[in-house]
């Protein structure tokens, strides 16, 4: 086993301690707590046998160099979270832009009783 393997499984294990620390202070949720545990459960399976793993995925895919197989792999990963928090992040400009204006109508129903009530 390398040195950078070794490494990358204490790394692997402190980021799995801090994803169920993260849950258990409430700031994750189930399916959270889930998807990061299945991702490092998959890093850290790729940790202890690197080599023969991307070997496969090169003959899986057709690539030269299995390397080269790793970094296809981790770039589309990459594209796919940065998919999904552009998502988010959209859902929660429109929740934010929904609640403004509710709390809008609101603002403006109080002004008018007290308005009311003034006269």
């Amino acid at each position: 086993m390398y040195a950078i393997q070794l490494i990358a499984i204490l790394f692997l294990i402190w980021m799995a301690g801090v994803v169920v620390y993260q849950y258990y202070k409430k700031h994750f949720e189930i399916f959270d707590l889930v998807t990061w545990l299945f991702f490092i459960g998959i890093l850290f399976i790729i940790a202890l046998e690197p080599v023969k793993i991307s070997m496969e995925i090169k003959d899986l895919l057709g690539l030269g160099r299995g390397l080269d197989a790793l970094f296809v792999l981790g770039i589309g990963g990459s594209y796919l979270l940065l998919f999904k928090l552009y998502l988010d992040i959209d859902r929660l400009e429109r929740e934010i832009t929904k609640l403004t204006r509710k709390i809008a109508f609101k603002l403006e129903e109080i002004e008018e009783v007290l308005e009311k009530d003034r006269k």
